[in-house]
């Protein structure tokens, strides 16, 4: 395949990756959090690699367009790093959200190509964060890759992204994480403040 032909190739599988996602999925995310906000609920982002520099970014968004209370533990690097080396990488995000005191009324959002899998050991840690969720009550949201894996199985919102090739799984998943939150944050059911190239007139 020439370069010209990967370039048009990827672009086309965009397309058939917008075609394919289920808006009713999406509309079931703006309903939970437009729940959360009107309880006073928090919004923890999970994620690792990609989607945990997507959580970061969707926390800004979150907070500052929606008005909804929100985290992401990848964000403070010296408690990450001190929890991975002093307590281990599988229970790095479950202990986070136990200081965090994560209740009933509570999401967790979750970002992950594979959505976690305790029997290969892919992804432990969002694993065992969902597992708390579960236990304690709170909301699971995602955007994840392939079949979704754990996070789709417990999910009570969960988008899994179209596979249209699988060799672009990562980057078709990690792209869309970021067009779905920004739909999230635009939609008028959550839009709390405009932004700022939309109030430029």
């Amino acid at each position: 395949m020439t370069d010209s032909n990967f370039t048009a190739t990827y672009l086309d599988e965009v397309v058939a990756v917008v075609r394919r996602i289920d808006p009713a999925a999406v509309d079931r995310m703006v309903d939970l959090l437009v729940s959360l906000r009107a309880r006073g609920g928090r919004l923890f982002v999970l994620g690792v690699g990609g989607g945990a520099g997507n959580a970061g970014h969707a926390v800004n968004d979150f907070r500052k367009i929606c008005g909804i209370e929100a985290y992401a533990p990848t964000d403070n690097v010296s408690e990450l790093t001190a929890r991975v080396n002093d307590e281990g990488w599988e229970t790095v995000f479950v202990r986070w959200l136990a200081t965090s005191n994560l209740r009933a009324a509570d999401a967790l959002l979750v970002f992950s190509v594979g959505g976690g899998d305790a029997k290969r050991n892919i992804s432990a840690n969002l694993v065992r964060a969902l597992d708390f969720a579960r236990e304690v009550g709170a909301s699971i949201l995602g955007v994840v890759g392939r079949d979704g894996g754990h996070a789709a199985r417990v999910g009570d919102a969960v988008l899994v992204v179209p596979v249209v090739n699988p060799e672009t799984v990562t980057p078709h998943t990690e792209a869309f994480q970021a067009v779905i939150w920004h739909l999230l944050v635009s939609h008028p059911r959550l839009l709390a403040h405009e932004m700022k190239w939309e109030s430029v007139r």
